[in-house]
């Protein structure tokens, strides 16, 4: 039997959703970071490389709207996706073979194990990854836009809990920009495996040789489908 030698691993809908969710998060952080340290010099620069103040909150803003969007869209993709293929993948939510995993890599991470732990679909690393965005976005989301139209949330809830958004809004920023700038971005694209980036962002497939490498326990079970079926 000829084996495959590239999988597919995100469809043309997870790579927009991809793409919206970085970009729309690039332009907040550029736009965002001005915001909240708005005394510094460099924040300075970047207001008036947008014209000023008010042109830069209304990108922030327009970002902001994007971002929403493309969490919504995932959501509907969620749930419109098992229904049009008739599969319900549920290799995302978080198992105990995670922790067990945890624990494995950071033994052989400081030699004490040969070999690294083996993947499925999705590694520790890459559901944090999705996780910490639902948890993200429920904090920055609900945060921003509660600061966005305070007319509307103030008729539900006390002033000070618009007014403490801002900080829950701010601090879960600098959370997320530092996960993702450090934890993501190597994890992902900066390692040695990948540098200068991995390319399946935007190709949506990876070779026999990386799900070797990252998915074996995935590759073992495709290939005994296939075996099954042919």
């Amino acid at each position: 039997m000829e084996k495959k030698h590239v999988f597919q691993r995100f469809d043309l809908h997870l790579r927009i959703q991809h793409i919206g969710m970085f970009t729309s998060f690039i332009v907040l952080t550029i736009t965002g970071l001005p915001i909240k340290f708005e005394q510094n010099l460099v924040s300075q620069w970047i207001v008036s490389i947008f014209g000023g103040f008010d042109n830069l909150f209304a990108v922030h803003l327009f970002a902001g709207a994007v971002m929403l969007v493309d969490f919504v869209y995932h959501l509907l993709y969620l749930v419109i996706y098992p229904m049009v293929t008739k599969k319900l993948s549920l290799a995302i939510l978080p198992k105990g073979k995670d922790v067990l995993d945890v624990i494995h890599d950071v033994q052989y991470l400081l030699g004490l194990r040969k070999d690294p732990p083996k993947f499925d679909r999705y590694t520790y690393k890459e559901k944090f990854d999705y996780w910490a965005v639902f948890w993200g976005m429920a904090i920055m989301g609900g945060s921003g836009l509660m600061m966005w139209f305070p007319q509307i949330f103030t008729r539900y809830m006390p002033r000070w809990v618009i007014d403490s958004t801002r900080y829950a809004h701010t601090d879960e920023a600098i959370l997320a920009i530092s996960a993702i700038f450090i934890w993501h971005f190597f994890n992902s694209h900066f390692s040695p495996r990948f540098f200068p980036m991995n390319h399946v962002w935007y190709r949506g497939t990876i070779t026999r040789e990386e799900m070797e490498e990252d998915h074996p326990l995935e590759l073992e079970r495709l290939d005994k489908e296939s075996e099954a079926s042919s």
